[in-house]
């Protein structure tokens, strides 16, 4: 007997605010930029597009395009995105395992 295997999509997952927190958590702390966009858009999904689109302006292509795992949305774009989620991003200072402040490696920007 063969075994089916479906795609899983984790929109489907996401079904309250605390899920989205906790995903979205787990996806900034992989500091993967395009990790990241990918999660956010995949909140997106969950949340409706269109209902994201209206909220940001932004239309709907341009919201696949941007969180696609090819995309790189702007900082705007994705603060938009995250402000419609309802979702607030926040700093915190870094701690390593010695409870110590951990610094971090700020790329430089690219030179003009």
């Amino acid at each position: 007997m063969t075994e089916r295997l479906y795609d899983y999509d984790p929109a489907e997952a996401l079904d309250s605010e605390e899920a989205i927190a906790v995903f979205m958590a787990d996806a900034f702390e992989t500091g993967d930029a395009a990790y990241i966009a990918k999660a956010l858009g995949v909140v997106a999904r969950a949340k409706g597009m269109s209902q994201i689109a209206q909220e940001t302006g932004l239309s709907r292509e341009q919201l696949y395009r941007s969180f696609s795992d090819r995309g790189n949305p702007t900082l705007r774009t994705t603060l938009a995105v995250a402000r419609a989620l309802g979702l607030d991003l926040t700093a915190r200072p870094r701690v390593s395992s010695s409870g110590r402040e951990k610094p971090r490696r700020i790329p430089e920007e690219p030179a003009l």
